[in-house]
């Protein structure tokens, strides 16, 4: 399925993502807090991602997900832009994950070139386009974290990705605690937002 569409980066050797998302109330005192741990920014960019799965959702089904995800430079009053590129990622099932406090997913990630391509090259191979997100992310990055925190049409979210401990670290200075953590993806977060609201939609856009 290469066809130009590669963007001939190295594939990314699978990894343990172990993550947590915390809600954020005040993102200019969050974005403070995490300015004064030292963290470098990577930039603010709008992210369209789209989930592809089998007719019959087998991906969902058993715990799996394959997602095409375009990053657009999106500076704001308060971050810079970030750089553009796409990114395919797949992610499994974890062992153990279950009885983890944290996120836990096997995932690996492909840089690729001409996403818009990628669309009818998935299509040929029998996958369907399913839940569509869109959210706005700002990436900063510690020793062994990564921080990314996410305006979405449903709210903020501050994702922290890598170890146990420097998860909890990161969360205790930033004043939360584990009964903070949020395990769920953001459809888990969606579609709870939908029964709060007593509304039914399909995909999570700004614009609906």
């Amino acid at each position: 399925m290469q066809h130009g569409l590669y963007s001939g980066m190295p594939r990314r050797s699978t990894h343990r993502e172990i993550e947590i998302k915390l809600r954020i109330a005040d993102v200019p005192q969050l974005v403070a807090k995490i300015r004064r741990l030292g963290a470098a920014c990577e930039g603010r960019v709008f992210e369209e991602n789209t989930l592809y799965d089998t007719p019959g959702e087998n991906f969902r089904r058993s715990g799996r997900l394959l997602r095409i995800r375009i990053e657009t430079p999106a500076r704001s009053a308060l971050l810079a832009a970030g750089k553009a590129r796409a990114v395919i990622t797949s992610k499994s099932p974890a062992p153990a994950a279950a009885r983890s406090r944290y996120k836990e997913k096997l995932e690996r990630e492909l840089p690729v070139q001409s996403p818009r391509k990628w669309p009818g090259a998935l299509r040929s191979l029998g996958f369907r386009p399913g839940f569509c997100y869109e959210k706005y992310r700002t990436t900063f990055r510690l020793p062994g974290l990564h921080l990314d925190l996410d305006e979405t049409p449903v709210g903020t979210y501050l994702e922290l990705e890598g170890s146990p401990r420097a998860i909890d670290r990161t969360a205790r200075t930033l004043g939360f605690s584990p009964r903070d953590y949020i395990r769920g993806t953001y459809w888990d977060v969606f579609q709870a937002d939908c029964r709060r609201r007593g509304r039914f939609a399909k995909n999570m856009r700004f614009r609906t």
